[in-house]
């Protein structure tokens, strides 16, 4: 019998342990493949939800920054704020009380002269209100003075023209007569049809309240498709008018523009306003670029311009240019309610901007003059500077983009200090269009090139009228009866002569 060699043994066993740790291996191997693949997924699913994060974050800043949005910090109307501010009036330890607050100024309306008034009833007492005596006597002292004012009855004037006929001796032809110079063809007056643009335009009725006032005041009737067609023919009157205007408003010292969202055919449109100081003009475009505002200008316009800071007026020479502090204020409004680094900047803007304001309301009422006011500026101005530098590098975004881009603007932000007859805001402009939104969002906007320039037109002619104090009424008729006698349209140009 042979021995083992225990070398031999030595060696089997080695070989088994080296088998058992290879299978061991082996699963280790799949293991840690299992755990790479877990591993990739999960950074997978991690890049994913942050992802998610970085956008669900995104939104709520965007959703809190609209919530926190109202007429105070935005363009929003104040009717759209979903909280009223406090009110800043005074009070007066009334509560509750309504109309007039003690100390409230009396209003009331004042008589007419005695020249103006249609009929005069003088009034004597009967009797004595003491002890009823009818023995009176007429007293020397003024009689105290009661106006009743009232419309009488309005009746539309009608005449009929009747075309007769008549037959020739001569050849026998017969030959009917003629309307005269200056009777519509239609049959309606130029005064009515003044009346039925004014309604629509300038006092916002619809169509069908044309029909319905016409018939209540003054007994006319009319057909609803009869509103469009007289609007287009007032349109006709007054498009050489307009187009006069447009020209004046280019040579103008001082322009304020706006633009603001319009419809034509249900399809997106512009409003566009520029404001000189006695006239008006309004264009209905299909853009908001530069070339509209170019166009209503003009290329060589030499004025100065007063707006926002809408890139479509950035071809306008900053020097030249004065951007509305009203829309400041509400950027800066916006910083204030952001919170943190960006309210202190906000709230610092907003005591520079209140300064300004009160000097300049006291140069504008003479009790400082021009030049204590631009000497006091320029540390305002310093002060203003470096805080909009501070915002550009804030550590929100919204306030570091907003102080950037009026870093860009920084010329335009003082034209008003250092030249006379510039307003530090865009008011003018704002109150142009104002009017216009709201008959924008009761009519829809304009369906057809024709009612948009309808719009333009006779927009152009109610403000520039209002800023003249003219009667608007007086005017169209006034053209439309030139247009029926083949006359030059009355100008809607500031006459130098009128008071």
């Amino acid at each position: 019998m042979h021995d083992i060699d225990p070398r031999d043994a030595t060696i089997a066993e080695l070989r088994s342990e080296n088998a058992a740790l290879r299978v061991q291996h082996s699963a280790l191997q799949s293991q840690h493949s299992a755990l790479q693949s877990q591993h990739s997924a999960l950074q997978a699913e991690y890049i994913e939800l942050k992802s998610l994060l970085h956008d669900a974050l995104n939104r709520i800043a965007e959703l809190e920054d609209r919530l926190g949005t109202n007429s105070r910090n935005s363009s929003m109307p104040p009717s759209s704020d979903l909280t009223r501010p406090p009110s800043k009036r005074r009070k007066t330890g009334k509560q509750g009380k309504r109309g007039a607050q003690k100390g409230h100024k009396k209003h009331s309306r004042e008589l007419l002269p005695i020249e103006q008034v249609d009929a005069v009833k003088r009034l004597m007492p009967e009797q004595c209100d003491t002890c009823g005596s009818t023995e009176l006597a007429p007293e020397g002292s003024a009689p105290l003075r009661h106006q009743v004012v009232e419309i009488p009855p309005v009746i539309a004037h009608v005449t009929e023209y009747q075309r007769c006929e008549a037959g020739c001796l001569r050849c026998g032809s017969i030959t009917r007569a003629r309307l005269p110079t200056g009777v519509p063809r239609g049959g309606f007056g130029p005064r009515l049809m003044a009346l039925v643009a004014l309604c629509t335009a300038k006092y916002r009725i619809s169509k069908r309240g044309v029909q319905d006032l016409l018939s209540d005041f003054f007994g006319v009737t009319i057909s609803l498709g009869m509103v469009p067609k007289i609007e287009s023919k007032v349109s006709a009157w007054i498009r050489d008018a307009v187009e006069e205007a447009r020209v004046f408003v280019r040579n103008e010292h001082v322009v304020h523009m706006d633009e603001s969202g319009w419809r034509e055919k249900n399809a997106k449109a512009w409003l566009w306003v520029a404001v000189a100081s006695l006239v008006t003009v309004f264009t209905v475009a299909s853009s908001r670029s530069s070339k509209v505002s170019k166009d209503m200008l003009g290329e060589g316009f030499v004025g100065f311009l007063v707006s926002d800071r809408w890139s479509a007026y950035s071809w306008v020479d900053p020097i030249m240019r004065q951007l509305c502090w009203a829309h400041l204020l509400r950027d800066f409004q916006k910083f204030v309610d952001r919170g943190g680094e960006s309210k202190r900047i906000g709230e610092a803007l907003l005591g520079q901007a209140k300064l300004m304001f009160d000097w300049w309301h006291r140069v504008r009422d003479g009790t400082i003059s021009r030049a204590t006011f631009t000497r006091r500026m320029k540390a305002v101005e310093v002060e203003v500077g470096r805080l909009v530098r501070e915002a550009a590098k804030c550590e929100h975004d919204k306030t570091a983009g907003t102080g950037r881009d009026i870093l860009r603007f920084e010329l335009s932000l003082w034209t008003f200090v250092h030249y006379e007859g510039i307003e530090p805001t865009n008011n003018g402009g704002e109150r142009a269009i104002r009017k216009a939104v709201i008959w924008r969002k009761m009519s829809f906007g304009t369906q057809s090139s024709g009612g948009s320039r309808y719009v333009e037109r006779i927009l152009t002619v109610i403000e520039t009228l209002r800023q003249q104090q003219r009667n608007a009424l007086d005017y169209l008729t006034e053209a439309g009866n030139a247009a029926l006698r083949c006359e030059e349209t009355p100008s809607i140009l500031p006459n130098p002569n009128r008071e």
